[in-house]
């Protein structure tokens, strides 16, 4: 008892505890992870824990906060004139708003259906989606401790009669009347459908019925098909123009219900009121509209039809709107009505002004399109015009001359061309920031001058704290530069790197300007651009230096080209330099690609990042591996087949490795050959699969004959109920055979102790996939005679993991136990001296464990495994410093490690000890945990959640970057009207159950910030649910 008093527990809270003496069996509660103060948790003191726990609290947290691109498969687009906000919808179910810069908000329909239909309710902050199951869902955006959130606040779906069809009640037209207080629903049976917004209340005396339109209609007996489009006369809210798929337009009045006049004509596509309420116009489905004139007869035939494109057979004109201008003629925009023959595959949308008609060209699906016009009411000229394409958000001056387009600050097309690779830098000083910024500018001359015409909401988020840039690869040998400071991604500048090798493209060949005398006038617009000249440019890896302002960057046919920041142009040629990874080993023969042969003649390079020195290696295999160091002007690279190491201030090659195992031969086919390797990797996948079953039923047959030896049958139940301490999982080790063990995976370099423990050298460090690391001792001339000695590299140490795991990363850590500082990091007092007077210690951490090793003499210190039963393996890894959010000069390093099943690890440094763990990505997004980058201080990560968008974490309590924004509801033209708004800031009615799921949503603090392609994780976001 004695012992029990002095570690903290007493007498009452011992006998109130469900376990007793000895500690075979545990209760409920304490295998579900709460306190049990029998076990007193192998007697830690309370109190240490408790501080260690409210510290991590301070320096950890997790979260999911924006995301970066353009939505993955859009499918309706919505437009408020009052709230100056667009709506997009996605095919999975989620919804996205976005107004001016930093103005963002985001959505998830518990049905996972795709959104037909967006609109906003005239005059509210309100707005409707229509999802392809015929549900109708109301959003509000409501304010919420100063903030906007985006709130489903109710769901509709219309009822029909008993044994009616479902085509009785399938939506296919929507209209928000403009009192915001009325939904009109055409469906695919003929019959509008009346309801109440936002209570959802149907009017079944407003309803129009299709045999009321039948019988009141010249042509009774005419089958009208569904309604293709509702629109609201102008000048009279009391009258509606109906159109129906066959051709019949009618326009009812709401009050006196019945049929005012009638239009008829060919298959119908879509209706357009003139703003002056004197024309309508109708296009068709033979690529024509028409021009009907309003109150001349009840009933009115097709007048004589327009066919922009021709008396060919065409397509549809899908979309048709016009509108006035102060002075001139008005613009007619129209998307579709393209000659089927000749044009038919051809995505265009026509703007026709006066004798200037342009038919603009898009590389991807039209979704839709709207104009926005000046003036407080949208009553003026028009100013832009914004299509929704299915891979970009294009917007296009109307005022300025040529139609340019104008440069969007968000839903910028990161996949233009595919994202091969992606590379964050934390930081960055000014002097390079103005710098990139400049070049970007001259790059950009060809876009409009005037700012973003979307202004809605109010930005309320913090500045950013530093200056971040994201660096993506593209496939057509493209680097993107953007600025991922905060909420918005904007793109800074370009640079590509096909100019300095003989591609098939030419490089003064522009694809945006049509032929002179060209019909259809096509004119190229938006950027994204699927295609490649060459895969062979696709950007693999890249590694940029903030200070010194060096890139360089690798490629797919083994090329890495180093770049300077230059702030003029430069006309030169740049001189490769061949590098034999196989050192001439025979009976090897590469059946991949051919490597890139680079230009003879100068090239003339823009401002910007400007190439110097180019290395080649042979074969040319995928770069795997790269790494720069600014200070002594040295880059590392590696491939399937070994690694490099080239002097770029003296352009020579300082040293080559093979790291190639003679019985891979799968190393040598390359990408583009890989039906023998299949084969291969399969055989020894099963191979792998027996081995573990055989080993695993051995030694379970072993365990349960010691435990039946050493206990009798009469407890088997106990041996059940006994909680068991969390075993580490076995790790098997790998044969030497396997494919791909020479691939080099991780490279460093490092100032450290290799050959003595009192006189550091400059170091070199790879990890292959085989489980080896290779050191090197580097000789770099002091500065005076840099450019004359040469830099020598010796073979100091090398370490063989025992179970072959591929080594994805390597750390240095100091006598302090910090990780060593960046190269010209200590020069610019950005960071502390690392010490050099404690021993170093080397981090290897492999797929499988982490292990770290004393220097210079290499001898193990410590490890940890992986302890995930389902087959856990580390995927990514980085080194983060976390800050305290309450102490200001308080904060740690951190090991941050991404595994396989989508889980995140926070390790501290340097003990190696498990803080924190999150789940993070779906097991299943095989990419987007490929493709997840770490940042430097643990405020920004980025992953991959389609082709087109990174999903933007933060692991640090302190910086979290987040759109805090705030729209408040239109004034509203008179008092009568600002009556019933104010009194629908909550849905009544109908929609009564929808305010308590409300109540709830806020008290639990609910977060819909999500991504649409992680339905299943609505659990972790405390999603109501039905």
């Amino acid at each position: 008892m004695v012992f029990l008093f002095a570690t903290g527990v007493s007498v009452i809270s011992l006998l109130s505890c469900s376990v007793s003496f000895p500690f075979r069996k545990c209760s409920v509660r304490a295998q579900r992870g709460q306190t049990c103060c029998g076990r007193m948790k192998r007697f830690r003191r309370h109190g240490q824990e408790s501080h260690r726990d409210k510290l991590k609290q301070e320096l950890y947290q997790f979260n999911k906060t924006v995301e970066h691109g353009f939505p993955h498969q859009p499918s309706a687009l919505g437009y408020s004139p009052s709230l100056q906000l667009l709506a997009i919808g996605t095919r999975s179910g989620a919804i996205k708003l976005y107004g001016a810069p930093g103005v963002e908000f985001m959505g998830l329909h518990e049905e996972n259906a795709a959104v037909t239909k967006v609109l906003f309710l005239p005059g509210k902050i309100q707005l409707v989606t229509l999802l392809d199951d015929n549900s109708l869902h109301m959003w509000t955006l409501q304010a919420h401790q100063g903030f906007s959130e985006l709130l489903e606040i109710g769901r509709f779906m219309l009822t029909g009669p008993p044994g009616a069809p479902p085509s009785v009640t399938r939506v296919t037209a929507v209209l928000a009347h403009s009192t915001g207080e009325l939904l009109l629903l055409g469906t695919e049976g003929g019959h509008v459908f009346v309801v109440e917004a936002p209570g959802f209340r149907e009017l079944e005396d407003k309803n129009i019925s299709l045999e009321a339109v039948q019988s009141r209609a010249l042509e009774g007996r005419r089958n009208l098909e569904s309604v293709e489009d509702l629109q609201e006369n102008p000048l009279n809210p009391r009258q509606v123009l109906v159109g129906y798929g066959r051709g019949l337009a009618i326009l009812w009045d709401l009050d006196g219900k019945h049929v005012v006049q009638q239009f008829m004509g060919s298959q119908l596509e879509s209706l357009w009121w003139v703003p002056d309420g004197g024309h309508i116009l109708s296009s068709h489905s033979d690529g024509s509209y028409c021009r009907w004139t309003m109150g001349e007869d009840d009933a009115q035939s097709e007048p004589e039809k327009e066919i922009p494109y021709g008396n060919f057979p065409c397509k549809a004109i899908t979309k048709v709107i016009q509108l006035p201008v102060t002075e001139g003629p008005p613009f007619l925009i129209f998307s579709g009505g393209m000659p089927r023959a000749s044009y038919g595959d051809r995505h265009c949308i026509s703007v026709i002004n006066s004798k200037t008609h342009v038919a603009l060209d898009f590389t991807s699906r039209i979704i839709d399109f709207f104009v926005i016009r000046e003036g407080e009411r949208q009553n003026g000229n028009p100013s832009a015009l914004v299509v929704l394409v299915e891979e970009e958000l294009v917007a296009v001056d109307l005022q300025s001359e040529g139609w340019p387009i104008i440069q969007s600050p968000y839903l910028v097309p990161l996949h233009c061309s595919a994202i091969t690779c992606s590379h964050h830098v934390s930081g960055i000083p000014l002097k390079l920031w103005e710098r990139l910024q400049a070049a970007g500018r001259l790059q950009n001359t060809h876009y409009s001058r005037k700012p973003w015409p979307l202004n809605g909401g109010k930005n309320l988020s913090p500045d950013p704290p530093q200056r971040d840039l994201l660096l993506t690869g593209h496939e057509d040998g493209t680097v993107r530069f953007w600025d991922a400071s905060g909420v918005c991604l904007y793109p800074i500048y370009k640079l590509s790197t096909a100019s300095v090798f003989q591609t098939d493209a030419d490089p003064n060949d522009n694809m945006n300007q049509g032929l002179e005398g060209e019909w259809p006038p096509f004119r190229k617009v938006g950027c994204f651009d699927p295609y490649s000249d060459d895969p062979r440019l696709g950007i693999q890896k890249i590694h940029l230096c903030k200070y010194s302002g060096y890139l360089a960057v690798a490629g797919t046919a083994g090329q890495i080209l180093i770049l300077e920041l230059n702030d003029e142009s430069l006309e030169q040629s740049v001189e490769g330099t061949l590098v034999d990874l196989l050192q001439g080993q025979e009976g090897f023969r590469w059946k991949g690609h051919a490597r890139l042969e680079e230009r003879e003649e100068p090239v003339n390079f823009p401002p910007g990042f400007q190439p110097f020195a180019l290395v080649q290696c042979q074969p040319p295999a995928v770069v795997t591996a790269l790494t720069l160091h600014s200070e002594w002007k040295l880059v590392a690279f590696g491939t399937s087949h070994g690694f490099g190491l080239y002097d770029y201030q003296q352009k020579n090659t300082v040293l080559v490795r093979c790291t190639l195992n003679p019985s891979d031969q799968l190393a040598m086919e390359g990408p583009l050959s890989r039906v023998k390797s299949i084969k291969k990797s399969l055989r020894q996948s099963f191979r792998r699969i027996r081995r573990s079953r055989v080993s695993m039923r051995k030694q379970h047959t072993n365990n349960a004959a010691k435990v039946e030896g050493e206990n009798p049958p009469a407890n088997a139940e106990a041996l059940q109920d006994m909680e068991l301490a969390p075993v580490q999982r076995k790790i098997e080790a790998r044969s030497s055979d396997d494919s791909f063990t020479g691939l080099v995976r991780t490279l460093y370099f490092a100032d450290s102790f290799l050959s003595d423990s009192t006189h550091s050298a400059p170091s070199l460090w790879a990890g292959t996939n085989g489980g080896s690391v290779f050191a090197y001792t580097l000789r770099v001339p002091p500065t005076e005679r840099r450019t004359e000695e040469p830099v020598t590299a010796l073979p100091a140490k090398e370490i063989q993991l025992m179970h072959r795991a591929p080594v994805v990363g390597l750390v240095i850590l100091d006598g302090r136990g910090a990780p060593l500082p960046e190269p010209l990091e200590v020069a610019h007092d950005l960071a502390r001296s690392p010490d050099m007077q404690a021993s170093h210690h080397l981090l290897v951490i492999s797929e499988e464990q982490f292990k770290v090793f004393t220097l210079p003499k290499v001898s193990s210190k410590m490890k940890l495994k992986l302890t995930a039963v389902e087959g856990s393996r580390v995927r990514r890894v980085g080194v983060a410093w976390f800050a305290s959010s309450r102490t200001e000069d308080y904060g740690e390093s951190g090991l941050v490690v991404l595994t396989n099943l989508g889980d995140l690890h926070v390790l501290s440094l340097p003990h190696i000890k498990m803080q924190v763990h999150y789940p993070c990505i779906r097991r299943e997004d095989i990419s987007g945990i490929a493709s997840c980058v770490f940042t430097k201080h643990g405020q920004g990560r980025f992953y991959l959640i389609s082709p087109s968008e990174f999903e933007r974490f933060s692991l640090s309590a302190r910086w979290v970057v987040e759109p805090k924004c705030l729209v408040e509801a239109p004034c509203q033209p008179s008092a009568s009207s600002a009556k019933p708004h104010q009194s629908r800031t909550q849905p009544d009615g109908a929609a009564t159950a929808y305010r308590g799921r409300l109540c709830v949503a806020e008290s639990s603090g609910r977060r819909v910030m999500e991504h649409a392609l992680l339905n299943d994780e609505r659990e972790y976001i405390g999603w109501p649910t039905q």
